[in-house]
């Protein structure tokens, strides 16, 4: 067996502090430990998180990652994986994006939840997340991996904060009404060429749904996912590596449209 020992997480997570600080990628942490659990790598990402929350720094909500088939397949990987969004990684609608600014980044266009009330596990519904949201939100989000070409397996990128880079988010926070979440459409461009399309399903069966696995997965952990939080609930596509000068527009049914352009 070569799982990890508690110096050994703590090390880790040090390892990818100082990679985010430096924007230099490491090995696989699963190469050095092919044994590494899940818990192993939840262990990990709160090392990290523990050392990014400066006195500035706020947690504002909760990304969900490989909640659809198409990123799980373009990773290997068979469940999806969560993690803290941090306030410093936030972009306003329109922003201009360093491309420096990240080692090897990807954008998907994703459906964002907005709670209007906390929402807890162990046995939450989607009835019950539904109650609790005030309304969706269209975003962009930019994934990044500290692991070297993105040769990771679940626990890397557990480990590593979900390969969270930054996020973009709508303007517009739309209530839940007469629509089905997981049927809205969207088409992501780049420079006006098609890129991608999705719809809200591709997530965990629908945003809705997505948060449900989220209140009951956060549970053994004592988290409640409080009123106000946003839940970020996954590509509806597979990743797009970026490129440098180029505007990429998501634009969702009802939810409208969100723009960042890449320098």
């Amino acid at each position: 067996m070569s799982r990890p020992s508690s110096a050994d997480i703590e090390a880790m997570s040090r390892d990818l502090l100082r990679a985010r600080a430096d924007r230099a990628p490491i090995a696989a942490l699963t190469e050095r430990f092919p044994d590494m659990t899940i818990e192993d790598a939840y262990a990990v990402q709160q090392g990290l998180v523990a050392g990014l929350m400066t006195d500035d720094e706020t947690i504002i909500g909760y990304k969900l990652g490989l909640t659809s088939r198409p990123m799980q397949q373009m990773l290997g990987v068979d469940q999806p994986d969560y993690a803290p969004v941090l306030g410093s990684t936030v972009y306003a609608d329109g922003s201009d994006v360093r491309m420096d600014d990240f080692i090897d980044p990807k954008m998907e266009a994703e459906i964002c939840v907005v709670l209007g009330a906390e929402l807890s596990g162990p046995r939450c519904t989607v009835a019950e997340a539904w109650e609790a949201t005030s309304g969706l939100i269209a975003a962009l989000e930019i994934v990044d991996s500290r692991i070297a070409d993105w040769k990771i397996k679940l626990a890397d990128t557990i480990s590593d904060l979900a390969s969270n880079g930054a996020v973009a988010f709508g303007s517009r926070v739309i209530p839940l009404g007469d629509y089905d979440p997981a049927m809205l459409g969207m088409v992501f461009t780049a420079n006006g060429d098609l890129v991608a399309t999705g719809a809200g399903a591709a997530a965990l069966n629908g945003p809705i749904d997505a948060v449900a696995w989220l209140a009951n997965t956060l549970h053994p952990l004592g988290v409640t996912l409080p009123a106000g939080a946003i839940i970020m609930t996954g590509a509806l596509h597979a990743a797009v590596p970026l490129q440098r000068n180029a505007v990429w527009r998501a634009e969702f049914d009802r939810l409208g449209p969100i723009t960042l352009r890449t320098v």
